[in-house]
Formats: structure tokens, sequence, C-alpha cells
């Protein structure tokens, strides 16, 4: 086997796909390396066309629309896509378990493809195929702002308005070791916020937190604006 289709190349060298698309169940010669090789040309390549395509954007906005774009979950999209799940060697174990479907295995024979290819053809071949794939995903990208995380969101708008930071502090923490839930209470007095968030970790009850708090705020925005308007 030399190519698959949906993805621009045809392999000198078929071993090197064959070993792309082996998961480690299978034994000893596995596609790991090939996918440490391939996600940081990936990264490299994506990172060139964000720059190329947001000229206005900060490094700080680069990094997070890089890290939508070869992140597990969409690079396990872009795989099933390319029904990649019908090409993964597995041993048995993971194949009765389903791991043809399973996102974490599809993202890494993904790279690891990409690694191959870079092995077999060079990194314009690479690039090329990189380009193919992701180039969509890449074009549909919000802008950088809606992908901040709440936390961040929030500590920007309190800074701009010019008002302290939240406080955040752990209200509780229940449930056994293997599945715990946190509370997180955050308060930000001068906008009158005090709310909890909840997680399976203490940051994302932070994040949950912070999320509520930006609707709180956004709330009471949406209020003082109403009880302004001036009356017909």
């Amino acid at each position: 086997m030399r190519e698959i289709p949906g993805i621009p190349y045809r392999f000198n060298d078929p071993a090197l796909l064959e070993l792309a698309l082996s998961h480690r169940s299978v034994g000893k010669l596995n596609n790991e390396r090939l996918e440490f090789l391939g996600d940081s040309i990936l990264s490299a390549v994506v990172s060139a066309r964000l720059f190329d395509l947001r000229a206005d954007n900060s490094e700080g906005d680069l990094s997070r629309l890089r890290a939508r774009v070869v992140r597990g979950k969409t690079l396990a999209k872009l795989a099933a896509g390319l029904n990649l799940g019908e090409y993964v060697r597995l041993g048995e174990g993971e194949m009765k378990s389903g791991g043809n479907n399973r996102d974490s295995i599809l993202a890494d024979a993904l790279e690891a493809i990409l690694g191959a290819i870079y092995l077999d053809g060079g990194f314009a071949s690479c690039a090329s195929v990189i380009l193919h794939i992701c180039d969509e995903e890449i074009a549909s990208l919000p802008d950088a702002a809606d992908l901040k995380d709440p936390k961040t969101r929030l500590q920007e708008w309190l800074q701009a308005h010019g008002h302290a930071l939240p406080e955040y502090g752990l209200v509780s923490e229940k449930g056994p070791p293997h599945n715990k839930q946190f509370m997180v209470q955050i308060t930000a007095p001068a906008v009158g916020v005090e709310v909890t968030g909840s997680g399976g970790s203490r940051r994302k009850a932070e994040q949950a937190a912070a999320a509520t708090a930006l609707e709180d705020i956004a709330t009471k925005k949406s209020g003082r604006a109403k009880r302004k308007r001036p009356q017909k």
C-alpha cells in the first residue's frame, strides 16, 4: 500500500506508510516516533500559515489559533474524514474495544502519516499535504478573542475597566479520588459578582465560575442599559 484516498501523496517506501499506521498495541515497531515527528512539522506549517493569514494577530492570538487546529479533537475529526480508522493496524485488544474509532488513535495516526511523508518525500511534500488537509479548518477559525478561556476573558475585561482582579476560593471538594468534584467561588466586588462554578478539577471549576461571572456581568450591563433607555 502506497497511498490513502484523500491524502494527495504516494509513498516511495510503502514500509513507512505501514509503520505510520501501526498502533503501539501491535508491538515494538509502531508509529509513536513518527507521530512525534509529524506533530512538530504540523505545528510549524500551521504556524507559518497563520502568520501569513492573520497579520493583525499577536503572538498569543496566533498560539491560541494554532492550538485549535493541532489539538487532538480537530485532528481526530480530520482523520475520521479520511477514514483512517479503516487503515490503522491495532492489536487484538484495541481492535475489540473499538480502537479504530478512538479519537486519540486517529489523531496520532494522522500525525504519524505526516512524519512518514516528511521522511519519504521531504518537507515541501509534507507541508503541501498538511495544507491540503488543514486549510479549510484554518480558514474557518473564529476570531482569536473568541478562543480565550473564560478566566482570561474575565481578567482582561476587569483590567480594561480599571477593576481589581477577581479572587478565587475553593468552597468544597467532594467525592472519591477517581471522581472528585470541586466547587470554586469567584468574587469581584467592584462589579457586584459573587458566583460559583464546579468541575472535575479545580482548574475546570475556576473556568466554570469565570464563565458564570461573565454571564452575570453581561446580564447586569443589559439591565442597566434597559433602565437608562429613554421613554418615548
